[in-house]
């Protein structure tokens, strides 16, 4: 891609942070302007903004450039950083410690307020969107693991191995005192404000960091209940689609394609609300729930209501799998396209244990059974190896196809691009 290089803007803006590293190099915030001649191989004539390392004063981020991240682009504590409706970001190639990914540290905030016109796209350097475009034609939901992702951190509640009041992001190195999520020396603080992710679509990310650990499209980390996280979709992202460490967050209108692990985690005792999500499998998905429990002495319960979860057929993912002494309410889920072989599962004796002590509870489930499947008993599964259970399964009803009476308002997730360039039709 021949590009022109404006050299009196190569470097606008030049913030030196000492604590933040990558490979133990001090990393210097950059904004290079590159303007294309138009002889870019995919015709396009952007203008864009080459960012990287940390964000040390407040600025915002506006549609009519574009933004690319090279590495890890920190928004700082006690920095915000707005970004408007129909931005695009970009996320720069690279594996290990120059995957790229924008992570939000304790105290900072990111307030990407899109709409459902004008959404915010995260996606690859690789796509040919262009400014005022919701897609480009060239990548589509099969197209992961090409830049990383976004990773909020926050001081809310979290429950950690050894009782410890903070621990590092997965995904950064422990050198990277930015990774840090928990309350710290503090008290929690559960309403934390992280800021505000709404009309957010996040697309093929995923980029490895070593061996079997990749970013998930969209990381939250001891994420307080003080932000706001509604309309976000994930579409092709090589490790889960979005993942909760901890934190009281609720996240509203969730949509989750095509991931390579999980479509929605819950780890470390999340104890907010999910609602309204929609889970469509792809070819290299594994569950589109897995709902893990507490690490360490805290418990915290977290609700998961009205969600349509669709499964990848004969590949035969699993629908849920309920794991480390979970304390969790799911109700009124929709579920229907997946294999005989699928699976509603209690993992360990802890977690039925927790079953039969009502901390995990199951209300108003609809499956389409696949075929070969006779009962809709026969898709939850006790896995505990002395702990039995009774009823489990008795929350679910079997329905055709169509026909259901709950699950996801799928109308609310219109806007996607899922539903318009994906091609999903809701």
């Amino acid at each position: 891609m021949k590009k022109l290089l404006l050299s009196a803007l190569a470097v606008s803006a030049l913030a030196f942070t000492g604590c933040i590293q990558d490979d133990d190099t001090p990393i210097v915030v950059e904004e290079t302007t590159i303007i294309n001649n138009n002889n870019s191989e995919d015709g396009s004539s952007d203008d864009c903004i080459v960012k990287s390392g940390g964000i040390a004063i407040d600025e915002t981020w506006t549609a009519d450039k574009c933004y690319i991240l090279d590495r890890k682009v920190v928004v700082q504590e006690g920095v915000t950083l707005p970004i408007l409706p129909g931005t695009i970001i970009k996320g720069r190639a690279g594996t290990g410690s120059l995957s790229s990914a924008l992570i939000v540290a304790r105290g900072g905030r990111l307030v990407a307020e899109g709409t459902a016109t004008e959404p915010i796209i995260f996606t690859s350097e690789a796509d040919n969107i262009e400014i005022g475009s919701t897609s480009g034609t060239n990548l589509n939901e099969n197209n992961i693991g090409l830049w990383g992702g976004i990773i909020v951190l926050g001081r809310a509640t979290g429950s950690f191995p050894g009782n410890v009041n903070e621990v590092q992001i997965e995904g950064i190195p422990a050198s990277d005192s930015f990774g840090l999520y928990g309350p710290g020396d503090d008290p929690a603080i559960d309403n934390d404000d992280s800021g505000i992710l709404r009309y957010i679509s996040i697309r093929h990310g995923g980029s490895l960091l070593g061996e079997g650990n990749e970013i998930n499209g969209l990381t939250l980390g001891s994420v307080g209940n003080g932000t706001v996280i509604d309309n976000v979709e994930v579409i092709g992202n090589k490790d889960d689609g979005i993942e909760f460490f901890g934190g009281t967050v609720d996240a509203s209108n969730l949509l989750v394609w095509a991931q390579g692990d999980d479509a929605i985690d819950v780890d470390q005792a999340y104890s907010g609300t999910i609602s309204n999500a929609v889970v469509i499998l792809g070819d290299n998905s594994d569950h589109a729930l897995e709902i893990d429990g507490p690490e360490g002495s805290i418990n915290g319960t977290c609700t998961l209501t009205d969600l349509t979860l669709i499964g990848n057929g004969a590949i035969g993912s699993e629908y849920a799998d309920y794991r480390s002494n979970t304390q969790s309410i799911t109700n009124n889920v929709y579920a229907y396209g997946f294999g005989d072989s699928s699976d509603v599962e209690l993992d360990n004796d802890g977690v039925a244990t927790n079953y039969n002590n009502g901390l995990v509870t199951f209300n108003n489930w609809e499956i389409a059974l696949p075929s070969g499947v006779t009962a809709v008993e026969d898709i939850f599964v006790n896995k505990a190896t002395t702990v039995t259970v009774t009823g489990f399964g008795s929350e679910a009803t079997a329905v055709t196809e169509g026909s259901q009476t709950t699950g996801a308002n799928t109308a609310n997730l219109n806007w996607t691009y899922a539903n318009t360039a994906g091609g999903l039709g809701f």
